[in-house]
């Protein structure tokens, strides 16, 4: 962290004064030019002001996040903090957030595997791998979790990739007559017929890739907040302030 915030401090040392509003759209194109040529396969999503001033904070693919100076002659890779009263806030990852809860709210439920309590309190939704022993572990969880009114929505992410079994039996659960008792079963180590139909496993599994996902299960709250791993249904429920 004390590398990241040095390069930040010294690179913010040595710029000029901030970009003014009419400036914008011309950074905005020289750091799109400039970039994509000197980083094959990169993908600018947004361009904006930081909170950095004279650094534009450039939104690529992967999760990942740039700042850029305004000729684009320099940028850093990295997470900002912000140095609070008491704390150290993730500003970066705040702003991750905000766009993973953008991106999963365009995503009609029609879509996703859902197991909904009686009355909802919260809702989380959980990319998994049908053959990931933890992602069975956080299933067995799943009455638990509707029992404290947590709504759990499912969508695909096989580790393995598209051409994997795991891809196979997600299409399998989700093309099936009854979503919910395939992918029931098919964590439970249960064979499942084999099913084909129109889908979006592979936009769900692109998906987490660019929420930053990297193993499974991963856990994104309706803040938009990734959490990494399995969480017993209490210890999740507690930290999210039902319990």
């Amino acid at each position: 962290m004390r590398i990241r915030l040095s390069a930040i401090t010294l690179a913010s040392a040595m710029l000029a004064a901030p970009v003014m509003a009419g400036d914008l759209e011309s950074a905005q194109q020289q750091i799109t030019s400039k970039l994509s040529k000197a980083i094959p396969g990169l993908e600018i999503k947004a361009i904006s002001d930081s909170v950095l001033p004279g650094l534009f904070e450039v939104q690529s693919n992967n999760d990942q996040m740039l700042y850029v100076t305004q000729d684009a002659s320099h940028f850093v890779v990295g997470d900002v903090y912000q140095v609070a009263a008491n704390e150290l806030v993730n500003v970066t990852e705040k702003k991750r957030e905000a766009l993973r809860a953008d991106a999963l709210n365009a995503i009609p439920e029609q879509d996703m595997i859902v197991f909904a309590p009686e009355k909802t309190k919260a809702t989380i939704t959980v990319f998994t791998d049908i053959d990931c022993v933890y992602c069975r572990k956080l299933h067995q969880d799943v009455p638990r979790l509707n029992e404290l009114g947590i709504k759990v929505r499912y969508l695909a992410y096989p580790r393995a990739g598209l051409q994997s079994p795991s891809y196979s039996k997600a299409v399998s659960a989700w093309c099936a007559g009854d979503p919910q008792q395939a992918l029931t079963d098919a964590k439970a180590g249960k064979s499942i017929p084999g099913k084909t139909c129109e889908n979006s496993i592979k936009a769900q599994f692109e998906l987490g890739q660019k929420v930053g996902v990297t193993g499974t299960p991963a856990i994104i709250l309706e803040s938009g907040e990734l959490v990494r791993g399995y969480l017993p249904a209490d210890s999740l429920a507690k930290g999210m302030g039902i319990l």
